[in-house]
């Protein structure tokens, strides 16, 4: 028999008692969001079904990604008030299009079996054009079969290409990152023995490459750990599905091993948190120190015995290394009961930053003043 926690309870009465009225619950979920002094969590839309992944166009058009359903949004805060009052529908009837990019004008948007370009599309919102085949011959198997999708600094557009099981050793492309010109050729393996990465972005200053992976199930409720990865140049193995983490051999898989060097993760993050995505931070809002740190969703594990993830992590990277690590934000979670699942991130030109939640159906903003 599963016990409940007192802090379980409490929060079982208290949403009982409030969820007559949809406006208090909103504003007493987020009320118990916990963050650094002078931090504030506000909602820039709350009707955004299944937010997932989101990219920022050159007019401060925010793109949302959707995994479980079949759409793409864009959202305008056309007052800059910190809240979005017009949401358009992109597009709609795909096929799991979670990974979305913007680059020279274009959004990019990859759904299980293919990517597509709209042109020009911030001109357009009200009336999207018919987007454009890039490239249609991604891997057909659906396990971890929705993709993350990333235009970085080279010019390059990068996927991810997660494992089609739990653990198994198939052929590439499964279980690498992989990249593409943004006319959809050249394209080629960047990374391997990624298991599925839900995340990617590069560091301000060295232009280096980082990325999430979520670890293998059913070794048990702490092993192995979620990883954040390093990549500093294309050919690296990251040893999936043969050894996790920097040194847990896999019981299936570690006995035909080859010979050859992998790449220890960065950071060993808690097991199961289900790391999704990141962000560096590069604006002005936030106070100095918070410059070019490194901001984690953990979307929440799935299979725990007891619950862990559903928050933010913030990570310090100096000269290439992760030099701490502490929580940002929290509260998605009392005891067994949740609400609320971060899944991606995003610094907007006010120095303000996005975090899409696919379980609320929500894009929060954060924003900092000062206390007085």
């Amino acid at each position: 028999m599963r016990c409940f926690t007192i802090s379980t309870l409490t929060f079982l009465v208290l949403w009982l008692s409030v969820s007559v009225a949809s406006a208090d619950v909103t504003d007493w979920l987020l009320s118990r969001i916990k963050l650094p002094s002078g931090f504030e969590i506000t909602y820039f839309s709350d009707d955004v079904p299944n937010a997932r992944s989101l990219t920022l166009g050159d007019s401060g058009t925010v793109f949302v990604g959707n995994r479980s359903g079949d759409t793409v949004y864009a959202l305008v805060d056309g007052n800059g008030d910190g809240v979005a009052e017009h949401r358009y529908v992109i597009a709609e009837y795909l096929d799991t299009p979670n990974g979305i990019a913007f680059y020279k004008g274009a959004l990019y948007v990859a759904e299980h079996h293919r990517i597509i370009r709209f042109n020009d599309i911030e001109k357009h919102l009200a009336k999207p054009p018919k987007p454009e085949v890039i490239y249609d011959d991604l891997p057909q198997k659906r396990h971890h079969g929705w993709r993350y999708l990333a235009a970085g600094p080279d010019g390059w557009l990068y996927l991810s290409i997660g494992a089609p099981c739990n653990i198994c050793n198939e052929q590439k492309p499964f279980a690498t990152i992989c990249r593409l010109r943004p006319d959809g050729s050249g394209f080629e393996v960047y990374a391997e023995g990624v298991r599925n990465s839900i995340g990617l972005a590069w560091h301000p200053e060295s232009r280096i490459m980082w990325f999430t992976d979520n670890g293998r199930d059913w070794l048990g409720d702490d092993v192995p750990p979620d990883e954040l990865n390093r990549a500093e140049k294309k050919g690296l193995h990251y040893g999936y599905p043969f050894i996790h983490g920097k040194d847990i051999v896999d019981p299936k898989f570690g006995k035909s091993m080859p010979e050859r060097k992998f790449t220890p993760p960065a950071l060993e993050l808690d097991a199961h948190v289900a790391a999704l995505g990141l962000r560096f931070y590069t604006g002005s809002m936030f106070p100095p120190e918070y410059q070019n740190r490194l901001f984690i969703a953990q979307h929440g594990s799935w299979n725990r015995t007891v619950p862990s993830g559903y928050r933010v992590m913030m990570i310090t990277v100096e000269q290439g290394r992760v030099t701490d690590k502490s929580v940002f934000a929290e509260g998605w979670l009392s005891g067994i009961l949740k609400w609320g699942r971060p899944v991606d991130l995003l610094v907007m030109p006010d120095g303000s930053m996005l975090l899409s939640d696919d379980l609320k159906g929500a894009v929060y903003r954060i924003s900092y003043q000062p206390i007085k």
